[in-house]
């Protein structure tokens, strides 16, 4: 079975509200992210592998699979 997969996010800042469209890694999840409106540098929800899954309105891809 074929799994397509999201790999733009929208990810919001939830300091600034900033938002942003990004393309995420295929393979890996991303630990860092810095707000390009203001420079904050954005790192997971306890409960989130990186931080598309916290604020990013697509999963990861490698979270995607898992989930599929």
């Amino acid at each position: 079975m074929n799994v397509l997969l999201e790999f733009k996010s929208i990810i919001t800042c939830p300091n600034c509200g900033f938002s942003k469209e990004e393309i995420m890694p295929i393979n890996a999840c991303q630990f860092f992210y810095e707000c390009t409106n203001y420079g904050t540098i954005l790192k997971p929800k306890l409960e989130d592998c990186c931080v598309f899954c916290s604020y990013g309105t697509e999963k990861c891809p490698p979270k995607q699979q898992i989930d599929r």
